[in-house]
């Protein structure tokens, strides 16, 4: 009879353990625990209300640095505190993501940046789910006519950078995030203008950017009067002809948005292939977060980036979720995977350390010795919508 119940009392056990291996991966990045890192980073905020600097984006030397408005960057922390409002309904994240957002109300003036789209629509554009605001649709619209003065027509594309002593007009394949802004001034606008601009930066991107393989260059320069290309480089990855990492998960991120803005099977298309050329890499690790660029020799000191997985999760987690040449359930599972290897404590903060921030080892510019093996803002923000994407599947 003993014998009988501890074999019952194992059985048990075993279901019980599978239960739990099996559960959300919301369930299992403790959404809590979440919250209290970010309470942490709220408080290390120097001087909030008063400060040029009050958006955080990384760490130096184990302390938080700050960035202005006009920083790249910017707009990932307010929209991370969106983030955590939708996935706790906690109104106090609803508070502080309105204040942070509203701190970057110039920055629809802008025009000397492609990265006014990265800026506004993950701040602003987020504050549009949770709100109906007039004034927040202003500022999307006005943001889009500030973004579009950067398009040169006879090339076809939006010029990233103002760099006359490197490229003439040069187009990085980060460019292709800030295309939901003008997607999205086109929803409330009613102006085609926007989209027109928008499909034209995808369709020359996926002509000149990209390899038969499915990897994609960082930079093309092209003559902004003939649309001629006239080199192919890189700037943050490890060669010209390499593969970097953060460059893929935007180029897999841009056309899997592009798809959902569009419904062109084009552009679906465009994305399995690179998630193809991702998911099958050799140098791949085996907790698919990749190295920095997947054409560097792996090693036990090689640089992971965990923004790159970030981007790339939550890019996967909506390709899940259209009708697609591979089952939805392989990019899901894929999807699901990378966020369980984020949330274990290889790369998942304990709260009060890493800054604030919440995950740990992501690179910013290896070539330049920026940012190495540190926490950044968009690695968590896109971990979070990563999450947030994971709550709506799973409803």
């Amino acid at each position: 009879m003993k014998s009988t119940c501890r074999l019952l009392l194992l059985m048990v056990y075993i279901v019980s353990a599978s239960c739990v291996s099996k559960k959300s991966n919301l369930e299992a990045a403790d959404v809590g625990q979440l919250e209290e890192q970010y309470e942490y980073l709220y408080k290390s905020i120097k001087d909030v209300k008063e400060s040029p600097k009050p958006m955080p984006r990384t760490t130096k030397n184990d302390k938080l640095v700050n960035v202005g408005p006009y920083d790249w960057t910017s707009g990932f922390y307010p929209g991370s505190l969106w983030q955590l409002y939708g996935l706790t309904g906690n109104d106090v994240w609803k508070e502080r993501a309105t204040a942070y957002t509203e701190k970057l109300d110039t920055i629809q003036y802008w025009e000397g940046n492609h990265d006014v789209g990265f800026i506004i629509e993950c701040s602003y554009g987020n504050g549009l789910k949770y709100q109906d605001s007039n004034a927040y649709e202003e500022v999307i619209v006005q943001t889009a006519k500030s973004l579009s003065t950067r398009f040169k027509p006879n090339a076809g594309v939006l010029q990233s950078w103002e760099w006359n002593k490197k490229w003439d007009c040069p187009v990085i394949i980060d460019n292709m995030m800030n295309l939901e802004l003008l997607f999205h001034a086109t929803k409330i606008s009613g102006d085609s203008t926007f989209y027109d601009i928008a499909v034209s930066h995808a369709d020359t991107t996926i002509k000149n950017h990209f390899r038969d393989d499915g990897s994609s260059f960082h930079v093309v320069d092209y003559n902004p009067a003939t649309g001629e290309v006239i080199q192919k480089n890189t700037h943050q990855g490890y060669s010209d002809d390499s593969a970097w990492a953060r460059g893929q998960a935007w180029g897999l991120y841009g056309y899997v948005m592009v798809y959902r803005e569009t419904k062109d099977p084009k552009y679906l298309r465009h994305a399995e292939k690179i998630a193809n050329f991702i998911k099958t890499h050799p140098n791949l690790p085996n907790d698919q977060v990749p190295y920095w660029d997947y054409d560097v020799s792996p090693g036990e000191n090689t640089l992971r980036d965990a923004s790159a997985a970030a981007i790339t999760a939550s890019a996967l987690l909506e390709l899940s979720t259209y009708d697609t040449d591979t089952s939805s359930k392989d990019y899901l599972k894929w999807g699901n995977d990378i966020i369980d290897s984020l949330s274990s404590k290889t790369y998942l903060a304990k709260v009060g350390t890493n800054g604030g921030f919440l995950l740990k080892h992501s690179v910013g510019s290896k070539p330049h010795g920026v940012e190495l093996d540190v926490p950044l803002n968009y690695a968590d923000y896109y971990y979070l919508e990563a999450l947030s994407r994971q709550k709506q599947i799973s409803k």
